[in-house]
């Protein structure tokens, strides 16, 4: 749970999010158990206001920099403005399932 309070606060203090949820989905991979490799990360904010969606992806890795380095392998991200965030319902889609290393291999 380390991990994910990390980018918890690094996330908090840099976008001064009106929205943020960080959601270890470390579990649904090829992982030891309690894992912390694999996040969705939601996050809305005003400061992505006129920006592309790749701009705002580039702000969330350079922020996240030392955890991408080290220990986390992927973030699925979902960067929105407020007015966004509103015309989405306040939602995101589930992450699908993987079916990378070992998982594709017990069919």
């Amino acid at each position: 749970m380390i991990i994910q309070q990390q980018i918890e606060q690094q996330l908090q203090s840099s976008f001064a999010p009106i929205f943020l949820e960080v959601v270890n989905e470390s579990h649904m991979h090829s992982v030891p158990a309690d894992s912390e490799t694999h996040f969705r990360v939601v996050v809305v904010s005003g400061t992505f206001e006129g920006c592309s969606r790749v701009s705002r992806h580039q702000q969330v890795y350079a922020v996240l920099a030392q955890q991408l380095a080290g220990p986390v392998h992927a973030l699925a991200l979902h960067t929105h403005t407020g007015g966004e965030w509103e015309k989405r319902d306040q939602g995101v889609h589930a992450s699908p399932e993987c079916l990378g290393g070992s998982k594709a291999d017990q069919t």
